[in-house]
Order: structure tokens, then C-alpha cells, then sequence
């Protein structure tokens, strides 16, 4: 009986070996592989279901609206005050012309500061410039309606503001403008915010609270003012000695 040849093809596939006459591979000297430090057995398998990237956006506050929860309730404070010889914030830094406040200090509104902020772009508009921002909104205002009885919580949220020293400058500016033409967007950009506010330029001397370090440095103006003053008269007493020691004519 002829054998099928279906059955005579199986076999004569199963007696295939395939055995390549070089390795494919060489193996590594016994020195080398003694030298290899030994990997630890892995148990762990990677999850499936575990995602190795985030696909939440981050949540970055803005100069204007910080990355605060609303909820939180925040007390009204005060501006920082200087006492002890602090003038940080009150100079140019970054740009060659600032806008700075002179008179009190105040808590402004973040919808101000984004006005004055429209204005200037408004008045510079195709020029090259950079406007920096010195301040940033980090206080939440909390209002109750009106005619409201004493109690009965805080409040809810109304706006974000910021709260800014006296002689503090807000913003800056530098780029390929003529001064003429920043000091006009600078007085606009002030007439659309609460207090009055100056010019300065890069270089300007540094403020004190409200006194400015002109003609005097930082040392003399620690000093008690008694001593500053006994100072000061000691060092004009030697002219009037001599003026006085002459004879009258």
C-alpha cells in the first residue's frame, strides 16, 4: 500500500534540524564573565495599567492669578515696611527705565495692574521693547454683601491683588525707545492706578522707606539722628573756630 503523502511530507519535516556550523554568537571568556557583577532577579513585573507620563496640564499661576486656591481665606495684612534699612524692590534691575510709586503704601487690584499693563503696550505699539513686572497679585480680597450684620464668616471671594511698599517699583521697561516716549506711556500707564508715581532711570539711587540715598549712605543713615547730627556739627566746627578766632578790623 502507497504511504500518503501528507503523513511522508510531516516526517520528513520533523527530521529537519537546523544547526548553523559557526555560532552565531561567541562566548565570552571565563575571565570576563567572572568580572561581570551579577544582576538581582527582577520579581517585579511593570503594571499594564499604569501610565508612565502624566496627562494632567500643570497648573501655572500667572503674575495676575496666582496658583492659589480661591477657598483659602487670607487676612488683609500689611505692606512690608523697611525698618531695618531694606532697599530691596526700589531700583531698576532689569531694564533701563522704571515706574515707581512715591507716595503711600497700597494694595492694588489685579484688574489695575492689567490696565496700566494695556496701556503701555497700547502707547508702545509696534515699537521694540520688553515690559517687566516687578509686582505679582498673591493676596486674595474677600468682600460680603452689603448692609450684612456683624459675623456670618468672611466673605466669598471677590478679586486678586497685590500688596506694594511705598517706593516700589511696578514696572520696567527696555528696548529701542526713545525716553520721551516711555516717560509718556509711564505717565499714562500711573493715571490708570491708585497714588501718584515717578520716572526713574538705571542707576537712580536706592530708597529708604520714604528717604532717598542721595548724599547719604546706608551706615550714616543707621546711625541714631543725635549722633548724626553731632557728626555733622563736628565736622563744621573746625571752619567756624577759625572764623570766629580772627580779629575784628
Amino acid at each position: 500500500m502507497r504511504p500518503n503523502t501528507s503523513s511522508a511530507l510531516l516526517s520528513a519535516f520533523r527530521a529537519l534540524r537546523i544547526s548553523p556550523t559557526t555560532p552565531l554568537r561567541p562566548s565570552f571568556p571565563a575571565a570576563a564573565a567572572a568580572l561581570r557583577p551579577a544582576l538581582p532577579p527582577t520579581t517585579t513585573t511593570p503594571n499594564s495599567h499604569v501610565r508612565l507620563f502624566s496627562a494632567t496640564a500643570i497648573r501655572a499661576g500667572t503674575w495676575l492669578e496666582p496658583n492659589i486656591p480661591r477657598k483659602k481665606k487670607m487676612r488683609k495684612g500689611r505692606p512690608r515696611v523697611p525698618t531695618g534699612g531694606s532697599t530691596k524692590g526700589t531700583t531698576v534691575v532689569w531694564g533701563d527705565y522704571g515706574l515707581r510709586m512715591c507716595d503711600h503704601h497700597r494694595r492694588i487690584s489685579a484688574a489695575q495692574l492689567k490696565m496700566a499693563e494695556d496701556t503701555i503696550k497700547q502707547r508702545l505699539r509696534g515699537q521694540k521693547f520688553r515690559l517687566y513686572k516687578r509686582v505679582a497679585c498673591n493676596v486674595g480680597v474677600f468682600v460680603s454683601g452689603n448692609e450684612m450684620r456683624m459675623g456670618k464668616g468672611k466673605g466669598a471671594f471677590d478679586h486678586w491683588a497685590a500688596r506694594v511698599a511705598v517706593n516700589q517699583v511696578i514696572f520696567e521697561i527696555r528696548g529701542l525707545v526713545h525716553e520721551q516716549v516711555i516717560r509718556d506711556a509711564f505717565r499714562l500707564a500711573g493715571n490708570k492706578l491708585p497714588g501718584q508715581y515717578e520716572f526713574i532711570k538705571k542707576g537712580d539711587p536706592p530708597v529708604v522707606g520714604i528717604t532717598k540715598l542721595e548724599g547719604v549712605t546706608l551706615e550714616e543713615l543707621k546711625q541714631p539722628w543725635k549722633k548724626f547730627r553731632e557728626s555733622q556739627a563736628a565736622s563744621s566746627a573746625p571752619s567756624t573756630t577759625s572764623s570766629s578766632a580772627s580779629p575784628p578790623a
